[in-house]
């Protein structure tokens, strides 16, 4: 059941009802209301406004490390936010070891009846300032190359130009709205539990979460299934001895061979489930070593004729739903205490993103997405290939909203390398689907 009870009389009834019934779904020739027209407009009108904005976000380097420079970013878009009327907070992330946060509210509209709206984007970018790659370069027809363009400083805009639209036809009023811009998506701080809390709590009060990452950068696809993603860590101990006493009884097969009797033993139980992967990132076994895990690193030491007393890997489990991720755990715990003789092992998960399972609200809302891009003339819209799509911040949402989508974001191509290039002609389109979907949700009646 939705927390929020809209109005729906009228073109919004109907689209309910499609909702429900995904096959009936049809092209509508752009038909558009008087309002929703204004909005097309309005955002039509700040083109230049929106593009010069993302050129000067790109231009400064917020790697995720670089603190001072997320900072700046986030004073460009704490600067925007309340050009355009909106109350602006900035978090400090120093519990957490990163910059910090960006939170934005229209908070004259706490007391209306529609839906609380939460629009999520980050900052941050892969590139730190000793990369190579630091500024924003047009090229050929709609084309411009930069670091963070469709990762995602281009959603960061469509957010703010999404409300403006709203704001110009005088719809914001009638709706919540709490933005969180994180400063340290590209590399979480940690505990997860502060550097995520803020987006937790407005997750909390919110009806509706909408996520402006690029997806996959096809215009015709949006996501509406993450999957979430846990550490782990298994260490093994082996009992030394000279490599020829070596399956002895009294010896045993030491910590490599049951290092690799577990992860084949996943393998074998887990491999080609739909949705599930695993990955041994990193394996170390000897007879002495030493395991750096803050920068995911070790050294180890072993002679060919010692049976190695010491194995250490670190792996990644990706689940698609929190009841996937519960049974991997199970099953690979019940393979890790299968102990080989003479040897021992033990496993923990560290944990990171949850998985956004593909409900029904989920699907709801996408349906309702693709019909506002067919009304709007830009053609259907599907959802993305779940095994397509990583973690992301929309996913600590998931059980705390009626609804998700993400993937909302300026599309393009070659995302996290130096040839992230955004196709700007996608920048006014996925503005004006975010901000008709924004509408109707809130604005069911027909004028």
């Amino acid at each position: 059941m939705l927390k929020f009870v809209p109005r729906l009389p009228g073109a919004f009834a109907a689209l309910v009802v499609l909702a429900l019934c995904p096959g009936l779904l049809a092209a509508d020739d752009g038909a558009l209301t008087e309002t929703e027209r204004r909005i097309v407009e309005a955002v039509d009108a700040r083109q230049d406004q929106a593009l010069d904005l993302l050129e000067r976000a790109v231009n400064i380097n917020s790697g995720s490390f670089n603190l001072a420079g997320v900072r700046e970013v986030g004073a460009l878009f704490d600067k925007a936010f309340s050009e355009a009327g909106l109350e602006t907070e900035w978090l400090d992330g120093s519990a957490f070891d990163r910059a910090g946060h960006l939170v934005v509210r229209n908070a004259a509209a706490h007391d209306v009846r529609g839906p609380h709206f939460l629009m999520i984007g980050h900052l941050d970018t892969v590139f730190e300032p000793d990369s190579p790659f630091q500024r924003f370069e047009r090229l050929d027809g709609n084309l411009a190359r930069g670091p963070g363009t469709t990762d995602m400083k281009g959603g960061n805009v469509i957010i703010l130009e999404a409300l403006r639209a709203l704001d110009a036809v005088g719809a914001l009023d009638d709706m919540q709205v709490t933005v969180v811009l994180i400063g340290d998506e590209e590399s979480s701080g940690r505990p997860l539990s502060l550097s995520r809390a803020a987006l937790i709590e407005a997750a909390r009060e919110a009806d509706i979460a909408l996520g402006f990452e690029d997806g996959d950068s096809n215009p015709a696809t949006a996501v509406i299934a993450r999957r979430g993603y846990t550490g782990w860590q298994l260490d093994v101990t082996g009992t030394p001895a000279h490599s020829s006493l070596i399956f002895r009884d009294n010896i045993g097969y030491g910590a490599s061979f049951e290092a690799a009797r577990i992860l084949d033993g996943f393998r074998r139980e887990l491999a080609g489930e739909q949705y599930l992967t695993f990955n041994a990132g990193l394996v170390l076994t000897g007879t002495t070593l030493e395991h750096d895990a803050a920068n995911a690193a070790g050294q180890a030491f072993g002679k060919p004729n010692v049976i190695p007393e010491r194995g250490v890997v670190t792996g990644d489990l990706r689940t698609l739903s929190a009841e996937q991720e519960a049974s991997a755990r199970e099953r690979m715990l019940a393979i890790v205490q299968d102990h080989l003789p003479g040897t021992s092992a033990s496993m923990t998960f560290t944990d990171g993103y949850p998985p956004l399972a593909p409900t029904e609200g989920n699907r709801r809302l996408l349906s309702l997405y693709d019909q506002a891009s067919r009304d709007l003339g830009f053609g259907p819209v599907t959802a993305v290939d779940p095994a397509a799509a990583g973690a992301a911040d929309i996913s600590f949402t998931a059980g705390l909203v009626d609804m998700a989508l993400d993937g909302l974001g300026l599309m393009g191509s070659g995302g996290h390398t130096t040839d992230e290039t955004a196709d700007l002609s996608t920048l006014p389109s996925q503005t004006k689907r975010a901000a008709l979907l924004m509408y109707r949700l809130a604005h069911g009646e027909s004028e």
